[in-house]
């Protein structure tokens, strides 16, 4: 039998062993495996291709674990906070845009809130008529509220139908509460000027009085009543002729009765409509019937 045959797998001599160690291929074996560990160390390849591969695959991983978690938190709460933000600077549009109260509480949906500070509540206040402005906050309590140091800031929250309004004090205390309702606010007690008579109205039918009488009778009330009667003269100081009859409306609305004035000029009759206060009327009409 061949010796070298059988001592083929197994080298029997130190001569051997290092001959077989230091072949070419182990030589180049070795060679290729420093070479790339020392690029590692040095520019990091392995760590930068293995994150490459996970960022390419990261959509197709499935979300589970405590970073995702994490994360999913904070891009829920960054865009809470943008939306708040956006109907915080949304809301403040709103009341820098808002010509009056009406508008302001048509604009604001149920539920929406806005900070009102106290120069816009005061602009928004004194653009109402003088009668309507008791209607929203009784005048000499709004000037303790907004120049006695009672509020600290003003708020109003949207509602069906109109809105609601907080003053607030510097520990948090809801000192005074408005509800404005839409209708009430756009329902400005004005003017309504029509061609023709009293007599076309079925409105003022029994209930026609002739000027000389209607003020006298209106003369026999308190001042503060009379002011009721006829919440702005604007209209009426403005037309021409002279006024022969007056009527009062027999219906009521939103706590308003309908005052009918009829004037005469060049031949031609008009009647200018105002709105008066119900209870004023009624006292009036009292009078009026000799019972007052």
């Amino acid at each position: 039998m061949n010796l070298r045959a059988q001592n083929w797998h197994g080298p029997g001599t130190l001569a051997e062993w290092l001959k077989r160690i230091c072949s070419v291929l182990n030589l180049a074996i070795l060679l290729v495996t420093c070479i790339i560990v020392v690029s590692e160390f040095r520019f990091d390849w392995c760590e930068r291709l293995v994150g490459n591969y996970l960022s390419f695959t990261n959509d197709a991983r499935p979300e589970k674990g405590a970073i995702w978690e994490a994360g999913r938190h904070m891009v829920s709460a960054l865009q809470s906070l943008d939306q708040m933000a956006l109907a915080r600077e949304s809301a403040g549009r709103t009341v820098r845009t808002a010509d009056s109260f009406a508008d302001l509480a048509a604009k604001l949906g149920p539920g929406e809130w806005a900070n009102l500070n106290k120069e816009r509540f005061r602009e928004l206040y004194l653009s109402l008529p003088p009668y309507r402005r008791r209607d929203v906050v009784d005048p000499v309590r709004l000037v303790w509220l907004l120049n006695g140091g009672a509020t600290d800031r003003i708020f109003c929250e949207g509602r069906i139908g109109g809105m609601k309004i907080f003053f607030i004090d510097t520990q948090n205390r809801v000192v005074q509460q408005v509800d404005l309702d839409v209708q009430a606010l756009e329902n400005d007690g004005g003017q309504a000027v029509v061609p023709g008579t009293l007599d076309n109205a079925p409105e003022f039918f029994g209930r026609i009085y002739p000027a000389s009488l209607f003020f006298t009778a209106v003369s026999r009330l308190p001042g503060d009543m009379r002011s009721e009667l006829i919440l702005d003269t604007q209209d009426l100081l403005s037309e021409k002729g002279s006024l022969g009859r007056v009527g009062v409306g027999n219906s009521a609305q939103d706590g308003f009765i309908c005052l009918g004035f009829e004037f005469r000029h060049l031949g031609q009759s008009r009647v200018v409509e105002v709105k008066a206060r119900e209870w004023a009327v009624w006292q009036l009409t009292l009078v009026l019937r000799g019972e007052g």
